[in-house]
């Protein structure tokens, strides 16, 4: 049994997970407090923390745990170094073995996480073409087996989540702006209208780019006055939405063809959209493959239980850490 702890961005998070099942589970969090500022803020977002902390870990029932994991990165470097103290303090007092964890391995694992009764019963059936799309990530993954990943495509700017917060903004509609622009859309049917720019849909490369898209829907909206952005934001939203969604597409086909990997995986706050859900259901279809979503929807987010999962992996391989050396690392890669 591990008790897991993140702090990576803005959710205080601690669970309890025995392989991949997960026994307890708590979320704070701390979008309420972000909210007014349009972003997560990170000397708030380390208080916030610091404040919650001891509550989340104090909801769980700890005596039992053999092992301790923490995210160690990426992430905010303040917020990140509040859970990975708090995970040095309960290692030492009650002598436990300390497990780091990349965040972003707690996510390509995330389809996999099961309820305590062992629910969704889903195998693992390597390999997979894992895109993970949320505010501060968006990468192409090869989950070549357990612990074992091989990036072949990322952002060159920003993620596609960011853009997503960043066009809600500039329509007036707070933060965060993804699931406003979700509801949006659906509401027109996900029509495409205006025919924003698909950034480096023709390189050959498998990165991706959203600053482009971002500067065009921003000047577009200049010529715009007021009334008229209010009369067709349904139909704008849905179009920045479509922007995003197939320059993720057209990355994630040219990556089928390029691996001959048929089975995708769609993880990150992102993949708590249902349309991107249906999209990437059709384009595993396309070419016979399956395709896996995070099975509970506080998965898509950041959350400890993910992270317990991959702790449960690494610990069968007595992948260990020092606990008197192990420091955040804010810009950690797979």
């Amino acid at each position: 049994m591990i008790l897991s702890i993140d702090t990576s961005c803005d959710e205080t998070a601690a669970a309890i997970v025995e392989g991949r099942k997960v026994l307890a589970n708590v979320i704070y969090s701390q979008v309420l407090i972000h909210q007014k500022w349009g972003g997560v803020v990170p000397s708030i977002a380390k208080r916030a923390h610091e404040e919650r902390i001891d509550w989340v870990i104090d909801k769980l029932k700890i005596d039992n745990v053999d092992y301790i994991a923490v995210t160690q990165g990426p992430g905010l470097a303040p917020a990140l170094e509040v859970g990975i103290k708090k995970a040095k303090e309960l290692a030492k007092k009650y002598n436990k073995k300390l497990i780091a964890v990349n965040h972003l391995e707690g996510h390509i694992y995330s389809p996999f996480v099961q309820n305590s009764k062992g629910n969704p019963k889903i195998d693992f059936q390597f390999p997979y073409l894992v895109l993970t799309v949320s505010g501060g990530h968006t990468s192409l993954v090869i989950f070549k087996d357990h612990l074992q990943y091989q990036v072949i495509g990322e952002t060159i700017d920003d993620a596609a989540g960011e853009a997503l917060d960043k066009a809600a903004k500039l329509l007036g509609l707070g933060y965060p702006g993804g699931p406003v622009i979700e509801r949006l859309a659906a509401e027109v049917d996900n029509i495409d209208r205006y025919q924003f720019p698909r950034p480096m849909a023709k390189s050959n490369d498998l990165n991706f780019s959203f600053s482009g898209l971002k500067t065009s829907f921003f000047y577009y909206l200049k010529k715009l006055n007021d009334r008229d952005k209010i009369l067709n934001i349904k139909y704008l939203a849905s179009s920045f939405q479509q922007a995003v969604f197939d320059s993720l597409l057209i990355k994630t086909e040219k990556a089928i063809l390029k691996t001959g990997i048929k089975n995708l995986s769609l993880v990150g706050g992102v993949s708590a959209n249902m349309y991107l859900r249906k999209l990437f259901r059709q384009l595993a279809k396309k070419y016979q493959g399956k395709v896996v979503f995070p099975s509970y929807k506080y998965l898509t987010g950041d959350n400890a239980a993910m992270i317990g999962v991959v702790a449960s992996y690494k610990a069968k391989k007595n992948l260990f850490t020092d606990i008197e050396n192990l420091d955040r690392s804010p810009r950690m890669r797979l």
